[in-house]
């Protein structure tokens, strides 16, 4: 088998992300996909967003009780 030239490293920067989605919301509170976003369709309506509004971090943390800071360390951000 021929060697293979090596591969530049990339440096790849996630930027942090200010929006949360079920999936953040399943792994955070380790509930089910459709109560995932459930609680985010409760939020949006808490906080007079429509259907397609997307839902923050820090909505999420003021609905839910949690602190920021714990879930943006819990998802790497």
């Amino acid at each position: 088998m021929p060697d293979l030239p090596d591969m530049p490293k990339m440096n790849k920067v996630i930027p942090n992300r200010i929006v949360i989605h079920s999936r953040d919301v399943q792994n955070i509170t380790g509930c089910r996909e459709r109560t995932a976003r459930h609680i985010l369709q409760q939020i949006r309506i808490a906080n007079n967003k429509s259907p397609e509004q997307f839902v923050t971090i820090a909505e999420f943390c003021a609905y839910t009780g949690l602190k920021e800071a714990d879930v943006r360390e819990f998802l790497f951000l």
